[in-house]
């Protein structure tokens, strides 16, 4: 049953996520698709480890709090950033040894676009009404983004944590980037008990 439950976790992210990178594939430079999404439960440090940190990782992020108290988090790998931007704006940035301003911009905007998605998504099954938030960027290795978005009293737990994993493609090139959504377990239950559970996980 357990297992089962997860199922309407994955789909309910997993499609959300799928239809706006639908939306961006129409509009942007890129071909924008899900790889697939799966359920883990942990703490904050758990669910960022998800990501391959073989490079620092360009993260944005933002938190609600209220009657839906949840986090999003979207990670990028810095060495993809040239296809990154040539999917989302028709052109590539220059490789630079940091990250510039106008990668931050275009990096919190792509985030901005995709994890309000999800939120809408996500508030909407649950029937609850949501400000639009803007999220915030940061950078970092695995220990450098755990220690800093730790600092946020409500990432102090552990979590039911939905990883999306999607791949943004242009002729040349492509890239990968992980959205995590971390769910107290009481917002992870009411969710899973809005539908009966999906007898298959969705295909993306």
């Amino acid at each position: 049953m357990k297992e089962s439950r997860s199922v309407v976790l994955e789909s309910l992210t997993g499609l959300s996520i799928a239809k706006c990178l639908m939306r961006l594939s129409r509009v942007s430079a890129g071909t924008w698709q899900v790889l697939g999404a799966k359920v883990s439960y942990g703490t904050l440090r758990d669910a960022l480890s998800q990501h391959n940190f073989t490079r620092p990782a360009s993260t944005v992020y933002f938190t609600l709090s209220g009657a839906a108290p949840f986090s999003g988090v979207m990670l990028f790998d810095r060495a993809d950033l040239e296809c990154i931007s040539k999917c989302f704006l028709g052109h590539s940035f220059p490789h630079t040894a940091a990250t510039t301003p106008a990668e931050e911009v275009m990096l919190t905007e792509l985030g901005n676009i995709i994890l309000n998605a999800l939120t809408s998504t996500l508030l909407n099954a649950l029937k609850k009404s949501f400000m639009p938030v803007v999220p915030r960027f940061i950078e970092g290795n695995l220990d450098a983004l755990s220690s800093e978005l730790g600092k946020i009293p409500r990432l102090k737990q552990e979590f039911r944590t939905i990883t999306v994993t999607l791949e943004m493609r242009t002729d040349k090139a492509a890239a990968r980037s992980e959205v995590l959504v971390l769910l107290p377990e009481e917002l992870a239950l009411e969710l899973e008990n809005l539908r009966p559970p999906a007898g298959q996980p969705e295909k993306f």
